[in-house]
């Protein structure tokens, strides 16, 4: 299956180190294909700079040990009636997530529990290591 990360599991695996997230960074990564958008990269990096000021070059180094397939995010989104979201950053990443043609959106934040899409199928962390 086709998977994509939103950035804030993404931070959880480079920065909070766990059992939970090392079990589905196996599990995406070596039984699966990961897939990042360019978009979900650029705000990986402001992150880490903001939250985490001098880990841009840990992040590198992350970032080019791990398979992904990379996937451009065009600079103007177009319109679309696919979802309804209500953060403008959400809705860049899930529109990322359906031109990528993902199987799987794997994301902790609550925003997106409400979006109603056949594909991707938006799943926890949690949710997917209990499915898969």
């Amino acid at each position: 299956m086709r998977i994509m990360l939103d950035t804030n599991v993404l931070i959880s695996l480079f920065v909070f180190k766990g059992k939970k997230f090392e079990d589905l960074f196996i599990k995406v990564c070596f039984q699966h294909t990961l897939v990042l958008s360019s978009y979900i990269i650029d705000e990986l990096y402001e992150v880490v700079e903001k939250k985490f000021p001098g880990k841009s070059e840990f992040l590198n180094t992350f970032l080019s040990r791990i398979p992904f397939e990379q996937v451009h995010m065009p600079e103007d989104k177009p319109d679309h009636n696919l979802f309804i979201i209500r953060d403008d950053n959400d809705d860049k990443v899930l529109y990322s997530a359906i031109i990528a043609d993902v199987d799987i959106f794997i994301t902790g934040d609550k925003d997106f529990i409400d979006v109603v899409l056949q594909k991707p199928k938006i799943l926890t962390p949690t949710q997917f290591l209990e499915r898969f």
